[in-house]
């Protein structure tokens, strides 16, 4: 009888620390490079002392063309032989670090952040010094969600920095306004702050990230769905001149500064399914890839990237150029750098998420 209980309490102390085991690898960030892993440790990518160029280089050498096809969209796997964690593309922050993407959990330590106020309200205060001050706390909560493991990735898909001129276009509230010069200062601003440069750019230079921002949507987006006519299918027609003064500003500066570009969901698809653009779908592929897409958010790249490839509308150089900047960020986040939470920004805790300074600051 003693006996069969003593065996019944062991397992259940068996059973109870696996559990336990299993908590504290769900709440583990995801991480490459981990140095107490003997088959990644002799990997140059994994040496820090080598440049980030030179790391991707080796990287990038060492995956196989489904592997590498694997990554080009926002749901990137695991890749275990080489260590390499599971990235999460998408997860948004337009004011405030959001659920709305899927890299972003709300059910463990963290159950909300602090939402500041629609960015139309936000930017009608003209106040630069601000809005880098409202993205540096975002910034700060999203690594904060990060470090606590509810964070899957630590790119948020903002800013919005789509001119709004029409009122038919029902996000609006999204946007910095109508004003082109407005509209590219607060995104430099945002992209500063949530990225942890200073106000004034060039503290950061190819060092380490704080997150990761991307500007969005696409240009001359006005309409949502308006009069049976839908924002996949909408055909502007914008003049030469509006668009060089008006709408392609902010993006050629985010462009151009941030280096890092992402389709928005689904848009690769549609270019083939609904715009008719692309007449066979490793064309949307080829023409999307070769324009410098890096990750496309949906599977299109997933399904057709290898077909494109024997049909010999892309090369593989194509997949390797956005991979190079998708790691790059990767590692700028320090992802490849062994345990995130012993670097830097591995102190920012929990309680920086809806702190009494960031409430206030909202206020």
């Amino acid at each position: 009888m003693g006996h069969q209980i003593t065996e019944k309490v062991v397992t259940f102390l068996i059973f109870f620390i696996s559990v336990l085991f299993l908590l504290a690898e769900s709440a583990q960030p995801p991480f490459s490079c981990d140095s107490s892993n003997s088959i990644t440790s002799s990997f140059p990518f994994c040496n820090k002392s080598l440049t980030i160029t030179q790391r991707v280089h080796d990287l990038v050498s060492r995956l196989t063309v489904d592997e590498k096809i694997s990554q080009l969209v926002n749901t990137a796997p695991e890749i275990p032989r080489l260590g390499i964690s599971a990235y999460q593309w998408w997860s948004e922050g337009l004011h405030g670090v959001s659920k709305s993407g899927r890299g972003t959990t709300f059910n463990g330590t963290v159950k909300g952040a602090t939402q500041f106020p629609q960015i139309i309200l936000t930017a009608s205060t003209f106040d630069e010094h601000l809005w880098y001050r409202i993205a540096q706390a975002i910034g700060r909560e999203a690594r904060a969600v990060y470090n606590a493991g509810q964070l899957k990735g630590m790119t948020l898909w903002a800013p919005n920095v789509n001119i709004f001129r029409d009122p038919r276009w029902g996000r609006g509230q999204e946007t910095p306004g109508e004003d082109p010069m407005m509209v590219g200062k607060y995104g430099v601003a945002y992209v500063r702050g949530i990225q942890g440069d200073s106000f004034e750019g060039g503290k950061l230079q190819d060092g380490h990230l704080q997150a990761s921002a991307c500007c969005k949507h696409f240009i001359a987006q006005d309409v949502d769905n308006w009069n049976n006519i839908n924002r996949f299918t909408f055909d502007a027609h914008v003049l030469k001149q509006d668009m060089a003064d008006s709408y392609e500003p902010p993006f050629k500066s985010c462009v151009e500064q941030g280096k890092y570009i992402v389709s928005d969901c689904d848009a690769v698809s549609i270019m083939y399914k609904q715009q008719g653009y692309a007449e066979e779908p490793e064309d949307a592929v080829a023409a999307t890839l070769k324009a410098g897409m890096d990750v496309n958010c949906g599977a299109h790249l997933q399904k057709y990237t290898k077909s494109a490839l024997e049909k010999q509308k892309v090369q593989e150089s194509d997949i390797d150029r956005a991979l190079h900047n998708a790691f790059s960020i990767r590692m700028r986040l320090g992802l490849f750098n062994g345990d995130p939470r012993k670097l830097e920004y591995g102190d920012i805790s929990t309680a920086e998420v809806c702190s009494q300074e960031h409430q206030a600051l909202a206020l």
